[in-house]
């Protein structure tokens, strides 16, 4: 087991505290290449896959169970520096309630297309300038739970490495690829792999459960008011859509991209 520094912290001067109140920016994060993930799910999450922490800040007036312990061990053996906190001190540095006493700061995730491969089942999704971290964040459980994998963020507008994006996501950031890219640069990783690209839109008449999906397929979700940008339509194989049988016309976005994914899953179980 490495050596691992432990620390106390009092005071809410300390330049430590500084600087995880610091992350909550985004500019800070990507100046420092640095991310908050906070919460016993979403670390247990990133100490599965691998995604250690460089340092643990610890209140030990707010852990409440086992688990919370075993994670203070994990980061332990991988050598993380660890912190205890006084409970003021705690809150402070804390971006959510019910923390369970555990803050950690990671590297941030950063992903290319150059360095993912995909398989030839391959099932990924694309998110073109999703605003809102929550859905972004819904995206990626709902990527995860059906075994994409990887979630491609196109032209960003919700920075990835977001405490709300991870929060949402409830740790599964970490257990799939996630990708920055341009528009322009995945239209040619799409198609030198050879993968179909599935567009949602009411403009459609092909609903979605008439398109074979047993091939290779990108799923392709656009911005929360606007949709996908006419770049995005006028470069997809295939254009669906999901029956509207009220008077909205139009599904969250990741509500969307759960019933194109599950459908996906339903065609290739049969197929099987």
């Amino acid at each position: 087991m490495p050596d691992t520094a432990h620390l106390t912290i009092s005071s809410l001067q300390n330049d430590k505290v500084k600087n995880v109140v610091k992350l909550r920016q985004r500019s800070h994060r990507e100046s420092s290449a640095l991310m908050i993930i906070e919460g016993q799910k979403e670390l247990s999450l990133a100490l599965k896959n691998n995604h250690n922490p460089s340092e643990l800040f610890i209140c030990r007036e707010l852990i409440d169970d086992a688990q919370d312990q075993e994670i203070i061990d994990q980061c332990k053996s991988t050598g993380t520096t660890l912190f205890e906190c006084s409970k003021p001190v705690f809150e402070k540095i804390a971006y959510r309630d019910n923390s369970h006493g555990l803050l950690a700061v990671a590297p941030s995730i950063s992903h290319t297309l150059d360095s993912f491969l995909p398989p030839d089942d391959a099932l990924i999704v694309i998110a073109e300038s999703i605003e809102k971290p929550g859905n972004l964040g819904a995206i990626l459980r709902s990527a995860d739970a059906a075994g994409a994998h990887a979630v491609i963020v196109c032209d960003r507008c919700t920075d990835i490495n977001n405490p709300n994006v991870i929060r949402a996501s409830i740790g599964t950031i970490f257990t799939l690829p996630v990708i920055e890219a341009s528009s322009a640069e995945t239209f040619t990783w799409l198609k030198e792999h050879k993968i179909q690209s599935v567009a949602t839109t009411p403009n459609s008449n092909l609903i979605y459960t008439e398109l074979d999906m047993t091939h290779p397929t990108a799923i392709i979700v656009g911005a929360e008011q606007p949709g996908l940008s006419e770049k995005w339509l006028q470069n997809t194989d295939h254009q669906v859509a999901i029956p509207m049988l009220g008077q909205s016309d139009s599904l969250n976005v990741a509500s969307a991209t759960t019933i194109l994914l599950y459908e996906t899953l339903r065609q290739r179980s049969l197929r099987s």
